[in-house]
């Protein structure tokens, strides 16, 4: 077991409360007291505003998640040999795996991958030859659910189950679909070990239903009179996020 993981898991996290009897997953995103389980896209632009006024451990840190949908613990076991420079992107091992050593690649942004070697001097540590197994965030998983919450609270994110982590990878997923990222894609980016873990996210939530279905109604327009929709997409930077890093 990773040494992360024996740490228990942190308090407020609804990572079991998204369970339910049948296919083990709660395909409405919501828990079993109705409450939500992911930021919607208002409250992830929030807390990506509010990530400018952290320390860049902290930015980097909470950029990673938003960027990525990895799991928690994913992110804390991260090294600088899990940065890959030419292929732009981070290597996780895949925590929920049977078998450790199970490893995936997850694309970042140009300016997010820059950010993460300006903070963490990753090229420095190479050309003085230092060793580069060192954790990026040397924290417990405490003090990462922590900071995370810290900054969603300073963005204005209501109490509930959505506040935390794993709300920031929910709403990753559900980014994706909107900006039409294929299942099977999505499936591993996220570190799935099932399609039915990953199909959760064709049932978004409020705002993000509206912008589909307005997607669809274009549909029965004339062309020249559908208006452009540009859904949030994962693949673009965010204005006050990682354009605003240095």
């Amino acid at each position: 077991m990773n040494p992360l993981e024996r740490e228990g898991r942190a308090p407020d996290t609804p990572e079991r409360s998204n369970r339910s009897s049948k296919k083990g997953y709660n395909v409405d995103l919501v828990d079993r007291a109705g409450r939500r389980l992911s930021l919607t896209r208002e409250e992830r632009l929030a807390f990506l505003a509010a990530l400018d006024k952290q320390p860049g451990s902290v930015r980097t840190f909470g950029l990673v998640l938003a960027y990525t949908g990895c799991r928690l613990s994913e992110a804390l076991s991260l090294t600088g040999t899990h940065v890959d420079f030419e292929a732009r992107c981070l290597i996780f091992e895949t925590l929920k795996k049977r078998q450790r050593g199970v490893f995936r690649q997850v694309p970042l942004p140009d300016t997010l991958i820059e950010a993460i070697d300006r903070v963490h001097g990753i090229r420095d540590n190479t050309r003085q030859g230092k060793a580069l197994e060192d954790r990026l965030w040397p924290w417990s998983r405490t003090t990462g659910f922590r900071r995370v919450k810290e900054v969603l609270e300073a963005a204005g994110v209501s109490a509930g189950p959505h506040r935390s982590p794993k709300g920031l990878r929910h709403a990753y997923g559900v980014s994706a679909i909107l900006a039409g990222v294929p299942l099977n894609l999505l499936a591993i980016w996220m570190g799935h070990a099932s399609m039915h873990a990953t199909a959760l996210y064709t049932r978004s939530l409020g705002g993000e239903q509206q912008a589909i279905a307005e997607r669809m109604w274009s549909t029965y327009e004339e062309p020249s009179a559908q208006a452009t929709h540009d859904p949030f997409a994962m693949d673009k930077p965010v204005s006050g996020a990682t354009s605003r890093l240095y």
